[in-house]
């Protein structure tokens, strides 16, 4: 009679197994709770920019955005509790829990941005204004598109320097901005509401850039 060994099995079990295994595991719950953060982000982006351009509709475009803030809020929750609950993490929970954190940070962001329009009552836009809604939004759309291909690393990585181009393209109009505030003989009051308005802006673009380089972290660390 033929009796296969012990050893003999374990080698077998051994060739059938892939040569490499992937280091993100196939537990894709954060990833969809990243994408849904993501989305929830793009969206607000994509309301600031349509409100700049018709500020006429002030009111309603803060309504909107606050109401995806308060839906990106949601989904931080869920990231919470779900860390809270699970005992093995795709990723290291502190990269979990600062990706979310850095996403949400830019939602905040922007709707911010929204309020400050609201309570200093702008009716009336500035070009400045438009081209740093404009890209914000692009640089949210190329750090969604990365969030989405967390586990292509080469994807990431270009994500991540378009977001950094959009950054320093955003700096310089800023500046602009900044600039023209100051000519000829500006109404004061005008000044401090415009430069509120666009420090935030500038300050999203600059969130987005840090959760790009963390994402780009996180990408190469399970690559």
């Amino acid at each position: 009679m033929f009796v296969t060994s012990v050893t003999e099995t374990a080698d077998r079990t051994l060739k059938r197994r892939p040569a490499t295994v992937p280091l993100i595991p196939r537990d894709e719950g954060f990833f969809t709770l990243f994408n849904e953060l993501a989305a929830k982000m793009k969206a607000a982006a994509e309301l600031l920019r349509a409100m700049f351009a018709d500020l006429h509709r002030l009111d309603h475009y803060v309504a909107e955005i606050k109401k995806v803030e308060h839906e990106a809020d949601s989904v931080i929750h869920e990231v919470g509790t779900r860390l809270d609950r699970s005992f093995i993490t795709p990723l290291d929970r502190e990269d979990i829990y600062r990706l979310a954190q850095e996403l949400d940070t830019v939602v905040d962001l922007i709707d911010g941005t929204a309020r400050r329009a609201a309570m200093f009552k702008l009716r009336e836009t500035r070009p400045y204004a438009v081209r740093l809604a404009g890209i914000l939004y692009q640089s949210v759309d190329a750090l969604e598109q990365s969030v989405r291909k967390v586990k292509d690393r080469r994807s990431v990585t270009r994500q991540t320097m378009e977001v950094k181009r959009f950054e320093e393209q955003g700096d310089m109009v800023y500046a602009e901005a900044i600039g023209d505030l100051f000519q000829g003989t500006p109404d004061p009051i005008d000044v401090i509401k415009w430069k509120e308005v666009y420090d935030t802006l500038e300050g999203a673009l600059d969130r987005c850039q840090t959760a790009s380089i963390v994402l780009e972290s996180i990408s190469l660390k399970n690559s």
